[in-house]
């Protein structure tokens, strides 16, 4: 059956659509799953791409494309914000950019501490895509007296005895701790105090956090082993021994 001109679909297995909000200006009241945010924030930056790119509209076959999955999958994932919109047209690229950002609590501003300034912290501290993006770097900490009273890219780094005062300071929202494993506690318990509800944890501990608040992992050696299982699974599949094993067996 066929829709008038401009009249709304109905649901997420339109072929494209306009992204629009709800007619009540609310956001839908369903709970969206873990998976789905991820998904949105890798839409998000792919119509950062296609905005600056000059692009107005997207269909939702090319959006998908571009963002790795498959056109149904997108549809289900923008349906969780009631974006169905008109078919035949396409998504508009800003107005949905700009619904994703406010989904994913980006219309406000959010202010990043980071905690542990050695390699990793300072290549951390230093990458300007978390302030494009929307994440500032505005305190950093750490206790090596070497450090602290250094400035990184204009940031004064601070010792974490000062961390709950600091952030409380600067409204701090997300904690990043590159500290080692055995300090990493200590620090979580620092940011919690300082009212830090959502951490980054690239630590290889299991921070123990209260209820309110969020805690994501980052574990770079866990990566590297899932992607090594799938390098040796092709390599089985395939009948190919991997380089320095013979027989099954590896070769010292």
């Amino acid at each position: 059956m066929s829709l008038p001109p401009g009249t709304p679909a109905t649901g997420p297995g339109d072929a494209s659509a306009v992204a629009a909000p709800p007619a009540d200006g609310e956001r839908p009241s369903r709970p969206v799953p873990e998976a789905t945010v991820s998904r949105l924030a890798v839409y998000l930056r792919v119509l950062g791409e296609l905005r600056e790119q000059g692009v107005e509209t997207v269909s939702s076959e090319e959006l998908a494309g571009a963002s790795g999955v498959n056109s149904a999958k997108l549809r289900k994932d923008l349906s969780y914000l009631g974006s169905y919109g008109v078919r035949g047209v396409g998504y508009d690229v800003s107005s949905l950019q700009e619904r994703l950002q406010a989904e994913l609590g980006l219309d406000h501003r959010q202010s990043v501490a980071l905690v542990g300034v050695g390699n990793l912290g300072h290549a951390l501290a230093g990458y300007a895509g978390f302030a494009g993006r929307g994440f500032p770097v505005s305190a950093l900490f750490d206790v090596d007296p070497a450090l602290v009273g250094t400035e990184i890219d204009g940031i004064v780094v601070r010792h974490v005895g000062e961390i709950p005062e600091v952030c409380a300071a600067h409204d701090v929202t997300i904690g990043m701790i590159a500290t080692p494993g055995p300090a990493a506690q200590g620090v979580c318990d620092l940011l919690v105090r300082g009212g830090v509800q959502s951490i980054l944890n690239f630590a290889p501990v299991l921070l123990q956090v209260p209820d309110d608040v969020e805690v994501r992992k980052v574990d770079l050696s866990v990566e590297l082993q899932v992607l090594a299982f799938h390098v040796a699974r092709r390599h089985t599949a395939a009948g190919v021994a991997l380089p320095g094993e013979t027989n099954g067996s590896v070769v010292s």
